[in-house]
């Protein structure tokens, strides 16, 4: 069985995490690209019960600071489906991650960066316990090679990421869901993130 099959199934969150845990990092990617955008919606709903998250899922405490880590992403919208969640720890920033969105569109679109960081000192907020915060820029150095830092207010990133929060939560060792929200009021969508298993 897959993981979407075990998400129509109503299968409990601890059997799912448990599932991924298992498969190789191949499969275990191909699986999560697979969940279509209602199942996400399921899946969100049923990870309120995962033990909740930290910085150092996305990027694992032994990864150096100013080090690019890569999760594998599909969200819940009709197009551009697939892309690229891309973090680092930035040095001297405790309690931050910086990142941004790569994709094919993002030569067009823009990187869509953003700062990381816990939603509540002891995880406990109901919507996720780590946020994907738009609304902050980068305030030092990235890892060589990502794009330059642009405000998500400017281009036309400003109509996919500006005034936008993604709350996160565990699916398993390696994979998290989020929810999109702009202006903390109006749902944009889900997406699922699989962490590349060399990081």
């Amino acid at each position: 069985m897959n993981l979407s099959q075990l998400i129509h199934e109503e299968t409990r969150i601890e059997d799912i995490a448990e599932h991924l845990d298992q498969l190789a990092p191949t499969e275990r990617r191909q699986q999560t690209l697979a969940v279509d955008g209602a199942l996400q919606k399921k899946l969100y709903e049923r990870a309120q019960l995962s033990a909740p998250l930290d910085l150092d899922f996305f990027v694992p405490g032994d990864v150096p600071d100013e080090t690019e880590v890569i999760h594998y992403g599909r969200n819940s919208q009709p197009a551009f489906r697939y892309f690229q969640k891309r973090w680092a720890r930035p040095s001297g920033r405790p309690g931050q991650l910086f990142g941004y969105n790569e994709a094919r569109v993002r030569p067009l679109v823009g990187p869509g960066y953003f700062v990381a960081h816990p939603t509540e000192a002891d995880g406990s907020d109901v919507m996720g316990a780590v946020v994907v915060d738009y609304f902050m820029m980068p305030d030092g150095p990235v890892p060589a090679g990502w794009p330059a830092v642009k405000p998500n207010h400017r281009g036309l990133q400003m109509f996919i990421y500006n005034k936008t929060r993604d709350y996160m939560r565990r699916v398993s060792e390696h994979v998290s869901i989020g929810i999109a929200y702009r202006k903390e009021k109006t749902v944009l969508g889900y997406f699922l993130l699989c962490r590349d298993d060399a990081s």
